[in-house]
């Protein structure tokens, strides 16, 4: 072979591998974008909004909110501005009045739960800014108290993954969602007086 038809045929190989990787890039399946659609009205009716990230106020937007859509992904809505109040875990679903969730009132504010692949760790201590004993979970635990002997559990570090929190066991009663860092008191989430008696991971899956 001519050094010229070797050069050629190298030139066409490389041309060919190019040209299946970007294929390769172009083809690949990509994730679903997480969308929440909040409508003014009950029943997915009058003006909506879509969410693909935090909305600390819906009022920017919509003069109310009292139903939504999760097309896709996973979120907490609030009945207060800026991520305050009470919290409700939504997952992909319609939800055609705000009280059908346990809401008493319209969704004010909402965050988008980023999807987490990996490890799931969170440390929990029995007094506030990280006093007392403590304990670290990596699975979801239905009775902090019983399991752990834990009088209570006031503050908590998390490390991995984005955590649910119960005021009751068995998953019950009012939630809340935290996300990686520290958490030196309830105070500062607004649950003052909170006792937070089980845990669960916010899994992918939903």
């Amino acid at each position: 072979m001519s050094l010229l038809s070797l050069l050629f045929v190298c030139w066409s190989l490389t041309d060919y591998c190019l040209v299946g990787a970007l294929c390769g890039i172009l083809l690949q399946p990509s994730t679903p974008l997480q969308l929440i659609i909040f409508y003014e009205d009950r029943n997915f009716q009058g003006r909506s909004y879509e969410c693909m990230s935090d909305c600390s106020d819906m009022s920017s937007y919509l003069s109310r909110c009292n139903s939504c859509r999760v097309e896709n992904g996973c979120f907490m809505v609030y009945d207060r501005p800026n991520y305050m109040g009470n919290q409700y875990f939504l997952r992909r679903g319609e939800y055609s009045d705000y009280m059908s969730f346990g809401m008493s009132d319209s969704i004010r504010s909402c965050r988008l739960i980023p999807q987490h692949r990996g490890s799931y760790r969170i440390r929990i201590y029995e007094r506030e800014n990280f006093q007392g004993p403590n304990h670290e979970l990596m699975d979801d635990c239905d009775n902090i108290m019983d399991r752990y002997s834990l009088s209570d559990c006031q503050s908590c570090n998390v490390i991995d993954g984005h955590w649910l929190m119960y005021e009751q066991p068995h998953y019950r009663g009012r939630m809340v969602y935290l996300r990686p860092g520290e958490y030196r008191s309830m105070r500062d989430i607004g649950y003052s007086g909170m006792r937070l008696s089980s845990a669960r991971r916010i899994m992918d899956s939903c």
